[in-house]
């Protein structure tokens, strides 16, 4: 017998997973501390004392225990897509972690970036047609399918990383992402729930994730949340709105605009200088932001407002009739997000407030 069903477990998964995450991530702090795992102030850093860089631990726990509780009570038939998206999703965050402890090469994390793309490629997740403005869709081959996922896979798991370099900032884009494509996935016809289950939990995991990642941040997401996160949109993506909708690739390019705009200009500007597109430099959107005056709350807020109106354009172009839903998750998570920012303020005024007590 059927516990719950599937379709109707979207917002209760984001509360499960924002629960655990808020529980999860002072422990996680605890530990990095501890064992001296954080992110030291420095040239590209924006911050200017040791942080904990191990996000992704409560960002990852925290999705996939909801996902598996949820799945478990459902009784939803375990496939190939969905293997995909697990096991791909675990692999790019362990990658992350063994990174973010022990600092690998640029050159030997793309190779494993592209194994992993090529393994969920293999289960399935697969993008397989590619909108053509002058007709139909154009189907592509087994070869051209999988150089296109995996440039897409490995691409926009890099773009999200990219943007993680502004207190508060990364958490927010995936949110707003993920809230997207998982409303566009459970209202297109036919519908994708397990996507927009998955996504709706990503987006509670971040939001709680965010409750201690506001200025001034208790914790970063490191590269295991950020390559997680960025992997998860990829393929829900993919499986939750390429397979269905009929512009194909177009409405994604929309949903993750701020990442995508954010990775090309870096690349083309590294390239055009000579430079190595993987040598990090602080020419980011953010930074650009932050060097024209803008405070790190207001650079975040501008980003988000412009993932938040090409979300908005991405739901139009699919079906303009659930505009309603899309607004009311918007309002859903900028209640969420107003919440977690209040819970910061107050941690930070408690702090204060021992502070001056023990003075």
């Amino acid at each position: 017998m059927t516990i719950i069903q599937l379709n109707e477990a979207h917002i209760i998964g984001a509360i499960i997973s924002y629960l655990l995450g808020v529980f999860v991530v002072p422990f996680v702090i605890y530990f990095s501390r501890k064992n001296n795992l954080v992110d030291m102030p420095g040239e590209r850093k924006i911050h200017s004392h040791p942080i904990s860089r191990l996000g992704g631990i409560a960002i990852w726990l925290s999705t996939m225990l909801t996902f598996l509780l949820l799945v478990v009570l459902s009784y939803y038939p375990y496939g190939s897509l969905l293997s995909g998206i697990l096991l791909g999703s675990s692999l790019m965050f362990l990658l992350g972690l063994v990174d973010d402890v022990y600092c690998l090469k640029a050159k030997f994390k793309l190779f494993i970036q592209i194994a992993i793309a090529t393994i969920v490629f293999l289960l399935g997740i697969r993008i397989e047609t590619i909108f053509n403005p002058f007709g139909d869709p154009i189907t592509l081959n087994l070869f051209f399918s999988y150089i296109v996922t995996m440039l897409w896979i490995v691409g926009i798991s890099n773009a999200v990383n990219f943007i993680d370099g502004v207190d508060g900032l990364a958490g927010s884009i995936i949110t707003v992402s993920s809230v997207t494509l998982g409303l566009i996935a459970v209202t297109m016809v036919p519908a994708s729930p397990i996507s927009a289950l998955i996504a709706f939990i990503l987006a509670g995991s971040m939001l709680a994730f965010l409750t201690y990642n506001f200025n001034p941040a208790k914790i970063f997401m490191g590269d295991s949340g950020a390559l997680f996160g960025g992997f998860l949109l990829a393929t829900l993506s993919i499986t939750g709105v390429m397979k269905t909708a009929a512009l194909s690739m177009i409405v994604p390019l929309f949903v993750l605009a701020v990442p995508i705009i954010d990775i090309t200009f870096s690349s083309l500007r590294r390239i055009l200088k000579g430079t190595s597109p993987f040598i990090a430099d602080a020419e980011h959107i953010h930074h650009k932001l932050l060097k024209a005056g803008f405070s790190q709350n207001k650079t975040v807020l501008i980003l988000v407002l412009v993932a938040i109106a090409m979300g908005t354009l991405a739901v139009i172009i699919v079906n303009a009739s659930f505009i309603k839903y899309f607004l009311y998750a918007v309002a859903f998570s900028v209640f969420m997000l107003l919440l977690s920012f209040l819970a910061r303020v107050k941690n930070t005024q408690s702090n204060e407030n021992n502070k001056e007590s023990l003075n």
